[in-house]
């Protein structure tokens, strides 16, 4: 099966590389592009790709509200946002906003596709130590109902998540198995109305429910 994938750059020359990057793998493929955020949707709509490689900082449309009106489709692709700097706000805020993780402009090209293709497998591309510095710089306190459903076992994989463990390290640490961890990580995504394990690590730390010094 072949992962179609969005290019969302307003540089025509990032767009270009990203291209050739993409398009030399026998399984991805770039259906589309887009040069501004808010030529995303239309081009979402019309290709339906798996994934948009999203900038955050382009003219008119952000990635940030681009990100939300994908999320709000009904059937929405996954979003990697693609940054210069890991410490941007703007980083934070496309996760918020419902993207599965983000990539730096200067990542290895093997990197970037295994990021496409983690992401359209429905995992998450999670780095516990940029998102809590992004968190660190926020105030923590948001209520969130769904935190406080969450069973003891649950409680512990969701703190584990936030240090960025798979479900095997997971299990290894709490001496379950691999489908209990399946079990309690999608109960945790339930009950948080968490799309992925990025919403939950953010909604874990704005909750306050982990601190992130």
């Amino acid at each position: 099966m072949t992962l179609r994938v969005v290019i969302a750059d307003d540089e025509d020359l990032i767009r270009a590389g990203l291209r050739i990057i993409i398009d030399s793998e026998p399984d991805l493929t770039v259906v589309g592009e887009a040069a501004d955020g808010a030529a995303v949707v239309p081009v979402v709509r019309e290709h339906r790709p798996d994934v948009v490689l999203m900038d955050v900082r382009m003219p008119a449309v952000d990635g940030i509200q681009a990100t939300r009106r994908l999320a709000a489709l009904p059937e929405p692709p996954k979003v990697v946002v693609v940054t210069t700097f890991e410490n941007d706000d703007y980083v934070y805020e496309a996760l918020q906003a419902g993207a599965s993780g983000f990539l730096l402009k200067r990542t290895r090209p093997a990197e970037l596709v295994q990021a496409i293709r983690t992401v359209a497998a429905g995992d998450s591309l999670l780095f516990p130590a940029a998102i809590r510095a992004l968190a660190a710089r926020r105030e923590a306190g948001r209520a969130v109902p769904g935190i406080d459903r969450l069973t003891s076992r649950e409680a512990d994989v969701l703190r584990l998540m936030t240090r960025g463990l798979s479900n095997g390290e997971i299990a290894g640490e709490l001496v379950i198995s691999m489908e209990t961890v399946k079990t309690h990580v999608g109960n945790v995504l339930a009950k948080l109305e968490a799309r992925d394990r990025t919403q939950a690590v953010i909604t874990a730390y704005e909750s306050g429910f982990v601190a992130p010094r």
